[in-house]
């Protein structure tokens, strides 16, 4: 795919209610509808609200939603036998739609925190993921602490902005947040940041798709392991049950690692 500043902003995009795609490996497994609604069998559908502007997890493609999150979502719902439609909802309005019954699951490589559990229910680990530091090839920054006094794009609302401010301090001048990845991304390569602060798998597919930019990625050993989860509104044992067991058959069947393998190579 093209990387430039049209392709991000596409990425950007929010489509309507109910896009409905057939992932890799999904059998058909959407069907469309509104929140909590049932199909023509009587069989409820659950509505699962992403952001799909966060690649190569979530994005779109010729008005689509695709992505790891995405193949790993329908395959969990086929292994599960249970059926689901997408909705891409923005991140923000993500967590607001569980609260408002408009969403009923929510996968967006969303961080398992002792916070969030406070108010949704996570299942069990899909993807580990840490932290990783884009900066110019030049750069002599080494670890985040070099990045003092400079310019640092996050993602609003992730733990990327989290551990800057958990550095820096909550009212560091220096940090920008933004609604999605790639326009901090963008605005790296255009100078109005000097460098980007976000989870591995989406700095490192940078790495790979964009060829004519000078740039590193720098791992700091002091950056906590995360691992990403499904979630639900609190208390929604029904929905959580078969998550839980669709992942655990995809776990043991091989389908996790080789959805993992198509993204990001051998482990």
């Amino acid at each position: 795919m093209r990387i430039g500043t049209n392709w991000f902003k596409s990425l950007a995009l929010v489509v309507g209610v109910g896009v409905l795609l057939a992932g890799c490996g999904s059998g058909g497994q959407q069907t469309s509808g509104s929140g909590g609604a049932s199909g023509g069998s009587g069989e409820k559908v659950y509505v699962v609200g992403t952001d799909a502007a966060y690649p190569p997890f979530q994005m779109l493609e010729a008005d689509k939603i695709s992505g790891h999150d995405i193949d790993v979502m329908n395959a969990i719902a086929e292994a599960g036998g249970f059926k689901i439609e997408w909705k891409n909802t923005g991140w923000d309005p993500l967590f607001d739609g569980l609260d408002k019954g408009t969403v009923d699951i929510g996968i967006s490589s969303i961080t398992i925190t002792e916070k969030r559990k406070e108010k949704y229910d996570f299942s069990d680990s899909y993807f580990e993921a840490n932290q990783l530091i884009l900066v110019a090839e030049d750069s002599p920054v080494t670890k985040l602490a070099d990045l003092k006094g400079k310019k640092i794009g996050v993602q609003a609302a992730t733990t990327g902005e989290e551990v800057v401010k958990k550095a820096f301090g909550d009212t560091y001048e220096g940090l920008k947040g933004y609604d999605d990845m790639p326009s901090s991304v963008d605005d790296f390569f255009n100078g109005r940041v000097e460098a980007v602060v976000g989870d591995n798998g989406v700095l490192s597919y940078y790495v790979n798709k964009v060829k004519d930019k000078k740039f590193k990625l720098i791992k700091d050993d002091s950056f906590e392991k995360e691992f990403y989860g499904i979630i639900v509104k609190k208390g929604n044992t029904d929905a959580m049950n078969k998550i839980n067991d669709g992942l655990k058959k995809i776990k043991e069947n091989g389908k996790l690692q080789e959805i993992y393998t198509q993204y990001f190579g051998n482990k």
